[in-house]
């Protein structure tokens, strides 16, 4: 026994000096990973939609510090749509800026360098219309003949039109009014339009603004809202470091509006106690996720036929939406989020 306690005492003292050194390391490699970088930090301007839900992996980067884990000082800009992010991007004032598939259709059309670097969220049922019940809007069919207010040149415009469609019923047959997304609601509260047409949170807005005289209508049926983060051709293509760092703290940020609702809808500190449950019923149904998909290619020349048959952008030619889409950046970090034929 004498001979024996000594050498269970060394044993039990080297398993104990190897389980801190294990300790050790995992504590090196954590602190390795959530450290500030060593090398310069890079300012780069983003245009957000910061009210939208899909803005999340943008807003989830920002606030978690993945950004800044990558190197990258983020200054986001708040806009209402993607249509003014795209601008502020095309007019030199932000480096990047979040967007739905059509803006970056009639930028194409437009002979405009514009290239998605990844999609990063899909839902179905966040576009629609909010129609006035005492105004005769209670069915589909009976947006006939109606002042209809949306904001041109943006996915609500597109929703409207293939719901329209849907119904038979041509452009000519409703007299479309522009507002910006955040006037839509005091344009039907006010009765200057009958009916508007847009997304969440404003279709919530909207349908609040008129109180119980609301019917709303989901275009899930006609119009998949995808979500993208674009900047010009010329920067993206001339920043694929950069680029690179900005796919890597959006993927963080995705995982996290994935991973962690509670805190991910906390990002939306401004929404309304309605929008707030609004967003919890409905967060099951979103999709968070950096992806290049063959999906998105087929979606843009949709509706690049449908913008050049309305006459609404370019000369009539089919762009080649490959070049719209930036591939190298997401497949040297997440190959697999890659399904683009090319």
């Amino acid at each position: 026994m004498n001979g024996t306690a000594p050498v269970r005492r060394a044993i039990w003292l080297a398993s104990f000096a190897l389980l801190l050194a294990l300790a050790g390391a995992a504590l090196w490699r954590l602190n390795a990973r959530s450290a500030a970088p060593t090398g310069p930090v890079e300012e780069l301007r983003f245009a957000v939609n910061a009210e939208y839900v899909g803005s999340c992996p943008v807003l989830a980067a920002h606030g978690q510090g993945y950004f800044a884990r990558e190197g990258i000082h983020a200054l986001l800009q708040p806009y209402s749509s993607g249509k003014a992010s795209m601008q502020a991007v095309l007019q030199g004032r932000a480096d990047l800026g979040t967007v739905s598939d059509i803006p970056v259709v009639l930028a194409s059309l437009q002979n405009q360098s514009v290239v998605i670097i990844a999609s990063i969220f899909e839902a179905e049922r966040d576009h629609g219309i909010v129609g006035r019940l005492d105004r005769g809007v209670s069915t589909p069919a009976s947006l006939k003949g109606k002042r209809i207010g949306v904001t041109l040149g943006t996915s609500g415009q597109f929703t409207l039109d293939a719901f329209l469609n849907r119904q038979k019923l041509m452009p000519a047959e409703v007299t479309l009014r522009n507002y910006t997304p955040d006037q839509l609601a005091g344009a039907l509260a006010r009765g200057e339009v009958d009916a508007a047409a847009g997304w969440e949170p404003f279709l919530t807005g909207m349908t609040h603004a008129i109180g119980g005289k609301a019917a709303i209508f989901y275009g899930e049926d006609v119009y998949a809202g995808l979500f993208n983060v674009a900047g010009t051709g010329d920067y993206v293509r001339s920043h694929p470091a950069t680029i690179r760092k900005v796919l890597r703290a959006l993927l963080a940020g995705a995982r996290f509006c994935r991973d962690e609702p509670d805190a991910a809808r906390a990002l939306f500190s401004t929404a309304s106690a309605s929008e707030a449950a609004r967003l919890q019923a409905a967060w099951h149904g979103y999709q968070f996720g950096i992806v290049l998909d063959q999906g998105l290619l087929l979606a843009l020349e949709d509706e690049a036929r449908w913008a050049i048959k309305n006459r609404l952008a370019g000369n009539g030619d089919m762009p080649n939406f490959l070049d719209a889409v930036y591939l190298d950046g997401l497949e040297a970090v997440a190959p697999s989020a890659v399904t683009v034929i090319h």
